[in-house]
């Protein structure tokens, strides 16, 4: 082969390269079969909040509640969503609630009315914003973060609180 060739061909192979890197559509590893199917006890823990809001400094208890979820990837982005459970005391919170596979966690991010608890007793409804992030554990368990911005009202700030979901017996 001559060298003009030679160099032909390299620079054409080069440049298919960095063609098919720069321009392919970027993929995520799926999560790994049955991840975020079947039943899940999620526990909030609200004894443990943080933030700048006033209801990041009212007490709670954790919570824990049971859920079944069903993951379905058909439209190249893997969903997860609850399709049983008990529903949310907060009328607001849309539903059902849905969780997007990025490639490193599932993450729920929505908008609400948080039920803001005022100094007087009496509740006010505050617009926010929460962003649920749920990582992967090697026992098909997740741990997580949920941060809350209150957009303004009494309860104006932010809200985070540790998340986790573990697998029940019987999923």
């Amino acid at each position: 082969m001559s060298e003009y060739h030679w160099r032909r061909t390299a620079i054409n192979a080069a440049l298919s390269l960095g063609l098919s890197l720069c321009c392919a559509a970027p993929t995520y590893a799926a999560p790994a079969a049955g991840l975020l199917n079947g039943r899940y006890a999620v526990t909030r823990f609200n004894d443990q909040k943080t933030g700048t809001s006033l209801a990041a400094s009212q007490q709670e208890s954790a919570s824990t509640d049971v859920y079944d979820f069903v993951t379905s990837c058909s439209t190249g982005t893997c969903v997860a969503t609850i399709v049983d459970g008990p529903a949310p005391k907060n009328p607001t919170i849309p539903q059902p609630p849905r969780y997007s596979w990025d490639g490193t966690k599932w993450v729920e991010i929505f908008n609400w009315q948080w039920d803001c608890l005022r100094p007087d007793g009496a509740t006010e409804w505050n617009p926010a914003r929460s962003e649920g992030v749920y990582r992967l554990q090697p026992d098909r368990s997740l741990i997580g973060q949920s941060h809350t911005d209150i957009w303004s009202g009494t309860c104006q700030g932010t809200v985070d609180l540790p998340v986790a979901a573990v697998p029940t017996e019987s999923s």
